[in-house]
């Protein structure tokens, strides 16, 4: 069972936000070897939903950003799951509850994310389509995707 947490940035506890970075930092800048600043001045306008398991323990994280902060649309980016919660579903649950609060945020609006070439089958399961070339992105090749409402 995943309890969900979805707050904005100013409402995150101290504790919270040092696990939200530091679960990130070990997967975008330690496990894909991709140094950049992880603090990009976006989080600030963000929404942060972390999913966790009973003992509280960090399964699913990712951040909602609002239109026209980053993009036209509404996005959802910082997509992970730690290397202890992989490959047991937490990554859909994550993007389905994702869907779901920005949906009711931003109804009738197209959702952007930036991903990974490598997961566009994950998000086109979704609904999500590939709308650009891709490009990259420190090192590794993404993809622009949209979903439309």
């Amino acid at each position: 069972m995943v309890e969900w947490s979805f707050k904005a940035f100013a409402d995150l506890t101290p504790f919270e936000l040092y696990e939200i970075l530091q679960a990130r930092q070990a997967v975008f800048i330690v496990e894909q070897k991709c140094p950049y600043l992880d603090a990009d001045g976006i989080d600030q306008f963000s929404h942060h939903l972390v999913g966790r398991d009973s003992d509280k323990r960090l399964l699913a994280y990712c951040r909602l950003v609002p239109p026209r902060i980053k993009y036209d649309e509404p996005s959802i980016g910082r997509v992970i799951t730690p290397a202890s919660a992989r490959r047991k579903g937490y990554g859909k649950l994550l993007m389905t509850e994702a869907i779901r609060r920005l949906r009711q945020i931003y109804p009738n609006r197209a959702i952007r994310i930036s991903a990974q070439l490598y997961l566009e089958r994950f998000y086109n399961a979704f609904g999500f389509v590939r709308c650009s070339a891709p490009y990259d992105e420190d090192g590794i090749p993404h993809i622009q995707m949209l979903l439309m409402p």
